[in-house]
């Protein structure tokens, strides 16, 4: 065995939380923009806090709040939040393989978020399936406590830090899907993961540009997760000509 995977071995708490630390600089600033908005939209501040502990979506936070305060129906708020969610069927496959046949690993299925999920591709690997589910919650509780003390502090104090520093609310919106970048593009190393990524930016750039800016999200998760099981499921030039 490595040297490297020994040191994830020797403690997958400590590097559960080391892993988990660099997530906070993206967050954290997402989550005070989430906070500020829902206020802003009427949420109260407890309210708000509940939403990013129990909803912890990211984008399909900003999504409901939008939709309850303009009326909705509840249906409707349901759909597009699982449409928007709908990555995670590119998600679970991929992680799967690397997790026991362990009840406790379906509560912390709400721990996995884009960004968790590019670092269990990473670490799990060099794991033993002991220390995965250690490393897992580590870093997961972690990145999930950031959102909450972030939407906490947006919800109280968002309008302060935005009157004292208006460059605040331009950058915040691009912290966190800049992250999610940076840690899932050294993962587009084979034809599968290149073409879904392709897939499900160009959707999204597409339809932002010609005025749909509300359906770009869940029609480029969509089509990314049809992307990867399109080619998950075709068979290779080998098995063609057998």
């Amino acid at each position: 065995m490595n040297t490297a995977a020994h040191s994830l071995l020797s403690n997958p708490w400590k590097q559960g939380a080391k892993d988990a630390l660099p997530l906070l600089g993206g967050y954290i600033p997402v989550a005070v923009s989430f906070g500020l908005f829902s206020v802003q939209a009427g949420f109260g501040v407890l309210e708000t806090i509940l939403v990013s502990a129990f909803i912890y979506a990211g984008a399909s936070q900003f999504l409901f709040v939008a939709m309850v305060v303009s009326g909705a129906p509840v249906w409707l708020v349901i759909v597009m939040t699982l449409l928007i969610n709908s990555r995670h069927l590119v998600y679970g496959p991929n992680i799967a393989p690397y997790l026991q046949k362990d009840v406790r690993w379906l509560p912390l299925m709400h721990l996995l978020t884009d960004q968790i999920f590019a670092l269990t591709l990473t670490r799990m690997p060099h794991m033993t399936p002991s220390d995965r589910l250690r490393w897992y919650v580590s870093a997961g509780v972690i990145a999930w406590l950031s959102w909450i003390l972030g939407t906490a502090l947006g919800a109280i104090a968002g309008d302060e830090l935005i009157e004292r520093w208006p460059l605040i609310s331009e950058v915040l919106p691009f912290a966190l899907p800049a992250l999610f970048l940076v840690m899932v593009l050294p993962r587009c190393t084979d034809r599968r993961w290149t073409i879904t990524m392709v897939m499900a930016t160009t959707t999204a750039m597409l339809l932002k540009l010609f005025g749909f800016p509300n359906i770009a999200i869940p029609a480029a998760a969509i089509c990314g997760a049809l992307a990867y099981y399109a080619i998950q499921v075709r068979p290779t030039d080998k098995e063609e000509r057998s």
